[in-house]
């Protein structure tokens, strides 16, 4: 079995050499000039791609929004060969529009138009597993360790019904949003902003908080405002902090995706696994209101499952304390 690149590869189209050899990106290429197509990371576990069908959901669903030809079965059967050989890590695939010979944004109304080019990049990595989290369907989901978030200036934008939740590659909003999180980070920490931060809340254009810099948002709410002082804490005696019970016990609520944010893989697995449950997931907007009201608070995407977290800083620097996981 023939070893790993340690760069990007080229699936389609591709040459007989393509995979012997250093593969250039063209200028001409439409992710680089217009960000026209989308991406997605798998995380890869004893050989196999975690999440693969909701990710060949995503191929289809991408291609189709974005007018793309892709054969997706073909595509998921090479991932699944690249990942056997990776054992452990991460794939990461890019899939852009052919070049087109009309000038400018537009694109030929035939098979030239959606035809694509995908591109992919093996990289050997540990995906955390120390502590898992069974689902109520019986899949296993990774538990990251009790981490803090706060609440970011940054703005996503809002979209058309046709774009909206798509992992397009148009993601200056989140560059921008990840650079306010690394620059806070990089500061030095004021009394009443916890070390263990991790993660930035993100509102979208119209005000709602919509999610992470890096992954989707779930949350519960307490039934009444529980505090008018200047630091929040939200812990409330009765709540179930067995990991096996995390998801189960009460309400969770998510943003919608319909506007803005991208609809991720994990997001979809936790709605899914919960749909049958006492609890289904709700979907709904969560407003500035409900901030000082959250009683629990997760983050999560395909590569490190469920962030869970113990406090929220405000823009106004007032901080909600939640249950530990």
């Amino acid at each position: 079995m023939r070893s790993l690149p340690n760069s990007w590869v080229c699936l389609y189209p591709q040459d007989d050499t393509a995979t012997s050899k250093a593969v250039t990106l063209s200028p001409d290429n439409r992710g680089l000039a217009y960000a026209d197509g989308f991406f997605t990371t798998m995380g890869v576990m004893d050989g196999l791609i975690l999440w693969a069908d909701y990710h060949r959901q995503r191929f289809i669903s991408h291609a189709d929004a974005l007018q793309l030809d892709m054969d997706c079965e073909a595509l998921l059967a090479v991932l699944k060969i690249y990942a056997q050989q990776l054992e452990q890590g991460m794939l990461k695939l890019v899939v852009t529009r052919a070049a087109q010979d009309i000038r400018g944004y537009g694109y030929a109304p035939s098979e030239s138009g959606s035809a694509c080019e995908i591109w992919l990049k093996p990289a050997v990595m540990r995906v955390s597993t120390a502590v898992q989290l069974s689902l109520p369907d019986g899949n296993l989901v990774p538990m990251q360790p009790n981490a803090s978030a706060i609440c970011l200036f940054s703005q996503i934008a809002c979209l058309p019904p046709p774009l909206a939740g798509l992992k397009s590659l148009s993601r200056l909003d989140n560059v921008l949003a990840s650079g306010e999180l690394q620059r806070i980070k990089a500061e030095p920490l004021a009394a009443n902003v916890k070390k263990s931060l991790s993660e930035g809340l993100l509102r979208d254009m119209s005000g709602h908080w919509v999610e992470g810099t890096m992954s989707n948002v779930f949350y519960q709410l307490a039934d009444e405002p529980l505090c008018e002082s200047e630091t929040c804490s939200s812990g409330h005696k009765g709540v179930d902090n067995n990991h096996e019970n995390y998801l189960t016990t009460a309400q969770w609520y998510t943003p919608s995706m319909d506007q803005s944010g991208v609809a991720g893989v994990m997001r979809q697995v936790i709605i899914d696994a919960l749909s049958t449950t006492e609890y289904p997931v709700v979907i709904r907007s969560l407003s500035d209101e409900d901030l000082p009201r959250l009683t629990r608070l997760f983050f999560c995407n395909a590569l490190r499952g469920i962030m869970p977290i113990t406090s929220l800083t405000l823009l106004s620097g007032d901080i909600v304390d939640f249950q530990s996981a």
